[in-house]
């Protein structure tokens, strides 16, 4: 019986990072397309870097991607709101979102949500005649991006109630394995 329990916690923890998955894809994609006409690309994205089967990992990935987005969401609304394009704008608002996250905030797990999300501000901005349209854009994709966040939390610490796995494990081998 011992056996059998260690092959489901360690041998199908792909398996169970497959389940989490499944359900918060299923989540994002029926909540984003009943609640408005949307493209949940960045959501399911979000969802999935923020699912864990391990829940301390998860945790610790979605604090450092909540709090990078919102870095990057600044950034980019900043960037959208001051001055006129230039193609520099946007490596300069992706560079500044670095320093920030890598100076002030220092929350190096998802650190490279900030630029991503100062990205993703900006292309809504850019493809927008207006500023305020193209930030309103912009921010409604970053709510995207943190439900798809808190799906994936809530669905790794589900999981974990239902199919409990021992925190210690690694969630895949390695390759030198």
């Amino acid at each position: 019986m011992k056996g059998f329990e260690r092959f489901l916690e360690d041998d199908l923890v792909g398996v169970r990072f497959a389940l989490n998955v499944f359900i918060g894809t299923s989540i994002v994609w029926i909540v984003l397309r009943l609640i408005s006409d949307t493209n949940p690309v960045w959501a399911i994205a979000s969802m999935i870097a923020a699912s864990d089967p391990q829940v301390k990992q998860a945790i610790r990935t979605f604090r450092g991607r909540i709090i990078n987005a919102l870095v990057g969401c600044a950034v980019g609304l900043l960037f959208v709101a001051v001055g006129v394009w230039t193609p520099l704008k946007l490596p300069i608002a992706m560079a500044v979102s670095v320093l920030i996250s890598s100076y002030v905030v220092k929350v190096q797990v998802m650190w490279r949500q900030a630029p991503i999300t100062a990205a993703i501000v900006i292309a809504g901005g850019l493809a927008q005649d207006s500023k305020m349209v193209g930030m309103e854009r912009g921010v409604h994709k970053v709510a995207e991006v943190i439900f798809g966040c808190v799906v994936g939390l809530l669905v790794s610490l589900a999981m974990s109630r239902v199919w409990p796995i021992h925190e210690h494990n690694d969630p895949l081998p390695s390759a030198s394995h």
